[in-house]
């Protein structure tokens, strides 16, 4: 027979793709996870994981165990969640999925859920647009707050946020001839951090340089904006933000902020949950929330 504990390892397995890792999420050794999950391979007949030198994936049949484990696993999570909301409190873990711009807006709508829900435990991953997707489909996030236009619409619920603007952050020194705003076309020939290729905003914003035929001057990328905004305190290069992260951030000393004009840029935000019965009351009350949060 088949144990929560052993759905609760697969799907950890599964979702970091490492067992080293999935046994540190789980608090096991390493040792005792791979165990356990030979144990539930032995106990089956089946194989479910492919092995070589390191993880390879699951099998066929380790793939079909693993969507009906979160299956249920997603059922037990929403029923102890409605249990605690028949005594008046809404209670359990809400994962969120947020790509790298929306990290700001995130933190914000967290601190409201928390300051509602206070038995709620929020955890905000940082993640691609694309994992986002993969990710609601497989019940490894509740929510995601991403670009409108990379959700599929299937069994998917969005609610729009916010549109994203763009600014430039640079050293004072850097754009000191500018005044409120810089053009695109400016923006392109000064020294810039961006984030990784791979990220949904990379991509816009490379699309933008491209359809105005620039080439810009890219001297260093990372999957996040906190290297971009380091070395633009420190002088060396600008880089590109969203709106609303610099808004929430305040003044960041040695830097100025430009509006990006010429043409002016906006992508929709949106946050995407599954459509799913029972909803879990955590998700809902998010929603809630979020129907009358103020931008």
């Amino acid at each position: 027979m088949i144990e929560l504990k052993d759905m609760q390892l697969l799907s950890a397995l599964a979702r970091h793709q490492h067992f080293a890792k999935a046994a540190q999420d789980c608090g096991m050794s390493q040792p005792a996870f791979s165990m356990r999950i030979r144990n539930m391979e032995e106990r089956l007949g089946v194989s479910i994981v492919r092995r070589a030198n390191r993880f390879q994936g699951l099998t066929e049949e380790g793939q079909m165990i693993l969507q009906r484990s979160r299956s249920i696993l997603d059922d037990v999570k929403a029923l102890e969640q409605e249990i605690a909301a028949s005594r008046g409190e809404v209670s359990g873990t809400l994962v969120l999925g947020v790509v790298p711009t929306a990290t700001a807006y995130a933190a914000q709508l967290v601190d409201q859920v928390l300051a509602q829900h206070p038995r709620i435990l929020a955890r905000v991953e940082v993640t691609t647009s694309l994992s986002i997707q993969q990710r609601l489909y497989d019940g490894t996030i509740d929510a995601g707050i991403t670009y409108d236009d990379s959700l599929g619409r299937d069994l998917v619920n969005i609610i729009q946020l916010y549109e994203e603007a763009y600014v430039l952050l640079a050293p004072t020194e850097m754009v000191s001839g500018f005044d409120g705003s810089i053009s695109w076309a400016e923006a392109a020939k000064l020294p810039l951090s961006l984030l990784d290729p791979q990220m949904q905003n990379r991509r816009i914003l490379d699309r933008v340089f491209d359809d105005l035929g620039l080439t810009p001057k890219i001297v260093s990328e990372s999957n996040g904006f906190m290297t971009s905004m380091v070395m633009a305190r420190a002088g060396s290069t600008a880089t590109i933000l969203p709106l609303a992260l610099v808004d929430a951030l305040g003044d960041l000393g040695g830097t100025r902020v430009l509006t990006l004009i010429e043409p002016e840029q906006a992508k929709p935000i949106c946050i995407a949950t599954l459509d799913r019965t029972p909803e879990l009351t955590t998700v809902r009350a998010l929603k809630q929330l979020v129907a009358g949060f103020s931008r």
